[in-house]
């Protein structure tokens, strides 16, 4: 990968400011952004919907149409705000975490907006309402969270410690989760129904926790890595989309995040029916949710020195191949209750865990070895690119679990499933994951190319790059 350098070459030549060394601070700092942002994107992946078509009346038909164009306007707001923090210069405060500050205020008014009933409106005022508010927020939703994801690059340069930096992602998210999940139906329901009030209320608890994640993250987060500027080679579209294609890193974690994803989003579809119609236990969801994040937690703390020991896609593809087995295993135990198949799936849940805890990290690699293959630094273009991924990926997903449970015989007018349509559930919720897991397992061990010691290769051989550019 180029021309060797000394480690003290190498440190000498990387441009830093060294306001103080990366620690605890910028690990807390960056847990409260994805908590910050998780507070309504979790509220709206769970609750919107119900808010829509309960308190709103607008159809579930209706709704899913809107939920697909505004994933898919997303995606190009994604890309166009990529592109614009590139434009920008390094500032007192850095390049990406002042936009933070400024854009989370509209972010989160938006949101609560969002969840506000204008009393005595008509159907189609209503109908109006909810797609110019929903674009609104999902558009400076990609102001803060591009900014929020693109900075991890330039808080720290070091693998280990950018790992550490996504797993305590990974935490704000899940923290999240847990309290929305948690806490949630208890204030947005009113016997057990949706409450239009419940949901203002709940909408400005969240948006007060959400800016104070964000002020957090604003406060404790320190950008380092500052890139010289090179004025003689200006970063042009042309040079960028070549510099993605011939980024063999980038592909392949684009193909293993978004197959993983999808198949994340048919698991929860169809967990549900699983525990509700084979299992005969829907109260058993609640405890597979718990056992979700806590994996997660106990995981944590194993994933820095793994990866400090072995390297990241080693780490990441060994849990994926721990999940497909486990997943694989279940579909051959058919015979399980509800309690020990949870029992046996939470193995696999620890084994995908990993990659969910490293996936960020991976994410910070592409953008160095973008910049490797073209001399650009465009960290927001290319994590763009990849969330701008993620988006289309869930839009085409969205209905995979519907499609999935008709082909298999679900229907709901039956109390009763037919035996067939119940087969079909397991092995939905249990063969389709593992096959998916083995492959993301294939795609991180051949096609994701950056081993431990090319992703410190790479590491030097950038700083080499830039002295001899500054």
């Amino acid at each position: 990968m180029g021309q060797h350098v000394s480690l003290e070459a190498a440190e000498a030549a990387r441009t830093v400011v060294e306001i103080r060394k990366f620690g605890l601070k910028d690990k807390l700092g960056y847990l409260f952004g994805d908590f910050g942002n998780d507070f309504f994107f979790i509220l709206v992946s769970s609750f919107l919907m119900v808010y829509y078509t309960d308190i709103f009346g607008i159809s579930a038909v209706t709704v899913g149409l809107l939920f697909l164009v505004a994933r898919l306007w997303d995606a190009i707001a994604d890309v166009t705000w990529g592109r614009f923090l590139d434009s920008r210069k390094t500032g007192k405060h850095g390049k990406f975490k002042p936009w933070i500050f400024r854009m989370s205020f509209p972010l989160v008014l938006s949101g609560i907006l969002m969840f506000v009933k204008i009393p005595g409106m008509s159907d189609g005022f209503y109908l109006a309402y909810a797609f110019i508010t929903y674009l609104v927020w999902g558009t400076l939703y990609s102001t803060v969270n591009i900014s929020y994801g693109s900075m991890a690059s330039v808080i720290t340069n070091d693998p280990v410690e950018r790992t550490t930096l996504s797993a305590f992602r990974a935490m704000g998210g899940s923290l999240a989760s847990l309290i929305i999940n948690v806490a949630g139906p208890l204030i947005l329901f009113v016997n057990n129904k949706a409450d239009a009030s419940r949901f203002t209320l709940g909408a400005i608890i969240f948006g007060i926790l959400s800016i104070s994640c964000y002020m957090a993250c604003y406060k404790l987060s320190t950008e380092r890595v500052v890139t010289p500027e090179v004025k003689e080679h200006k970063s042009n579209l042309t040079t960028t989309l070549k510099g993605l294609l011939k980024n063999k890193p980038l592909i392949a974690i684009l193909t293993a995040s978004l197959i993983f994803m999808m198949c994340n989003m048919l698991l929860g579809a169809v967990n549900v029916y699983l525990f509700k119609d084979f299992f005969g236990n829907a109260a058993a969801l609640s405890l597979v949710g718990f056992i979700q994040i806590g994996t997660v937690f106990i995981a944590m703390p194993l994933a820095k020195p793994l990866v400090a020991k072995f390297g990241k896609k080693e780490v990441a593809a060994v849990g994926m191949l721990i999940a497909g087995i486990v997943y694989m295993l279940l579909y051959f135990l058919p015979q399980l209750t509800s309690i020990p198949f949870i029992a046996i799936s939470a193995v696999g849940m620890f084994g995908y865990a990993f990659f969910n805890l490293v996936v960020w990290a991976f994410v910070t690699d592409v953008i160095d070895y973008h910049e490797y293959l073209t001399g650009l630094r465009e960290d927001g273009t290319v994590y763009s690119v990849y969330s701008f991924s993620r988006k289309v990926g869930q839009a085409i997903a969205g209905g995979i679990g519907g499609f999935a449970l008709t082909a298999v015989g679900y229907d709901a007018t039956h109390k009763v499933q037919t035996q067939s349509a119940l087969d079909g559930i397991h092995t939905i919720a249990t063969l389709v994951p593992g096959i998916v897991f083995l492959l993301v397992f294939i795609v991180l061990v051949f096609l994701y190319p950056l081993t431990k010691q090319q992703s410190k290769q790479l590491t030097l051989d950038l700083a080499s790059k830039r002295e001899a550019k500054s």
